[in-house]
């Protein structure tokens, strides 16, 4: 498999995908700066998490107008794969790849612990080595996190199996209302979406940290599965 991780200036989790893909997958690998318009062929594009510009005006809005990003909405508007992780599902949420919006935390503090998160749709080509109701626990990291979208997108998104990951604690149950498992408050713990066609997927926390049972600490190696899409 060939992935392209795009870096824009403030990505810092570039080299967490890049250490995945290559030394855990086995994957060919391209860094691509956001200034450059050749995706170098992939069959997959990352868009990592970090602070793309500073966060500046709101987290993605600057990044979602780099050169790059027209190439990236083009691949994904011709069903090539792109999963967005944390910052870069901000960014695609603002190129509107993906409905919705990540507001501030609804403690309005930034928030850096392990959550737990469970899969609702398993019929993903990022998600068919994993099935529904499997449990990832990992890492967030994030200010921006609590996803939000108007009534009508909520109630569409759900009707149609579009909600990818939910917060939830150990044992899989979803409480939209405990700010423990819930931390960031996001609308019926919403932690990651896909597009109606599938091959677009962005999600908050940060499973790529939790792929290796020697640094996945309470993670363990529990995110590996949702990677293995080829």
């Amino acid at each position: 498999m060939n992935v392209s991780v795009i870096e824009f200036p403030g990505s810092n989790c570039d080299h967490d995908v890049v250490h995945l893909y290559s030394s855990v997958l086995d994957s060919k690998v391209e860094l691509i700066w956001h200034s450059d318009r050749d995706l170098k062929n992939p069959d997959l594009v990352i868009l990592p998490g970090g602070f793309s510009y500073g966060d500046y005006l709101r987290s993605g809005a600057i990044a979602r107008l780099s050169p790059v990003m027209e190439e990236v909405v083009s691949f994904a508007n011709k069903g090539g794969l792109v999963v967005g992780i944390c910052n870069g599902f901000q960014i695609l949420c603002e190129a509107k790849l993906l409905p919705g919006a990540l507001l501030r935390n609804i403690n309005r503090k930034f928030l850096s612990q392990f959550v737990h998160i469970k899969l609702e749709n398993d019929q993903l080509p990022f998600t068919k080595n994993m099935k529904s109701g499997d449990v990832i626990t990992c890492p967030i990291a994030h200010g921006e996190g609590n996803y939000f979208a108007d009534a009508e997108t909520i109630e569409r998104i759900e009707k149609d199996g579009h909600v990818v990951f939910r917060y939830c604690d150990a044992e899989g149950k979803v409480d939209s209302e405990n700010r423990v498992s819930n931390p960031n408050g996001s609308i019926n713990s919403i932690a990651g979406i896909c597009n109606p066609t599938g091959n677009v997927v962005g999600f908050m926390p940060h499973p790529e940290r939790s792929v290796e049972e020697i640094v996945g600490f309470v993670g363990s190696a529990s995110g590996l599965p949702l990677f293995k899409c080829n």
